[in-house]
């Protein structure tokens, strides 16, 4: 791990901060000028009360539900405390890092922070990303099949040809995704060593030299994580994966309801809003932008503008809001008692061992 206390604050600086928040509220902001929309704000007193309050109970069953599984995940080593401190500073770290970034690297950081070793930080955090990519590689089918299909946003005033193509790019990632879900099962339970010497195979070509060291350290990574992950029994991976599905559908679900705060939807909407949201969330995957601002903004019209009417724009506020902004306020309370506590001590850290090279 390259992390330190330095290198951490330098990642969650104020300046790291403000230039997404900056981003996104430019867009917004935009928004509201082109459609000449800026009384549009007062649709707000329309919003239906039931919607709004189960928007934050679904808000507060995600994160409650994350708290569960990463104390699950890490054998209840980590107190009910230590594991909301741990989730509120990946969510923190993923709204200031670009999207294709994520906070993995700095949520094993934090975790090993916590007492826990750096391979089993490491081991846990890479359960966790696989954990999230076969939640959505089991979804699309489920959600295509409940749809019949119609989860690609159908927008008149754009050419064919981007529908087409987004459908296209949507069918990259996915098999991109499942691609990378099989090597890390494959990695972390079957043959670690086979894979860190594929990545060196890769990196060798070379435009690719440049990539190396990194193909290198995960590698190494890997070998290390795969040992720590051996003799768990089917309960312990059972809880897991009920706990990603729980997570993750709320997760999706705080688009439902929002939308169905100011308009009426049925059920056949709702599963629609829910699978559209996976397409969404991908466009947003390449975004490189930190927590992809602006691109949520400006992408949200398009996937949910057929329920939003004249509250595109009020709805769009509110997601980011509630899934984004208030992340970062979150993660700026947390952050300095946490580092207070974790670092803030006179007790030496207890030192890492060294990757194995082999």
């Amino acid at each position: 791990m390259d992390l330190n206390r330095k290198k951490l604050l330098e990642n969650f600086s104020t300046k790291r901060i403000l230039i997404p928040v900056f981003i996104g509220l430019v867009v917004i902001g935009y928004m509201f000028y082109r459609n000449n929309n800026i009384t549009d704000l007062q649709n707000l007193k329309n919003a239906q009360p039931f919607w709004l309050v189960m928007t934050i109970l679904v808000l507060i069953v995600r994160d409650a539900g994350y708290v569960y599984r990463i104390r699950h995940i890490t054998e209840k080593v980590l107190t009910w405390r230590k594991s909301l401190d741990v989730i509120m500073l990946w969510e923190f770290a993923s709204c200031v890092l670009p999207s294709v970034a994520g906070g993995s690297t700095v949520a094993a950081f934090i975790i090993n922070k916590e007492g826990i070793p750096l391979g089993k930080s490491l081991a846990y955090v890479m359960v966790t990303a696989m954990l999230d990519n076969m939640f959505f590689l089991a979804a699309v089918p489920l959600v295509l099949f409940a749809t019949q299909g119609d989860v690609f946003p159908d927008v008149t005033a754009l050419p064919e040809s981007f529908k087409a193509g987004l459908e296209i790019a949507f069918i990259i990632s996915y098999l991109l995704i499942a691609l990378y879900a099989m090597l890390m099962w494959y990695a972390l339970f079957r043959n670690p060593k086979a894979v860190k010497r594929l990545f060196l195979r890769i990196t060798s070509i070379g435009f690719l030299k440049k990539w190396r060291l990194a193909a290198y350290k995960h590698g190494n990574e890997l070998v290390w994580a795969s040992r720590q992950l051996k003799g768990y029994s089917f309960g312990y991976w059972s809880r897991a994966c009920l706990s990603t599905i729980f997570v993750w559908t709320a997760r999706y679900y705080v688009i439902n309801c929002l939308i169905a705060a100011f308009t009426n939807i049925g059920f056949q909407d709702h599963m629609l809003i829910f699978s559209r949201n996976l397409i969404y969330k991908v466009v947003l995957l390449v975004a490189i932008t930190p927590g992809g601002a602006g691109f949520a903004e400006i992408a949200f019209p398009t996937f949910f503008g057929k329920w939003l009417g004249s509250f595109t724009t009020v709805i769009v506020l509110l997601y980011r809001m509630v899934t984004y902004y208030l992340y970062l306020i979150l993660g700026s309370v947390f952050l300095p008692r946490w580092v207070s506590r974790v670092f803030g001590t006179n007790v030496k850290p207890e030192l890492e061992p060294e990757l194995s090279t082999k």
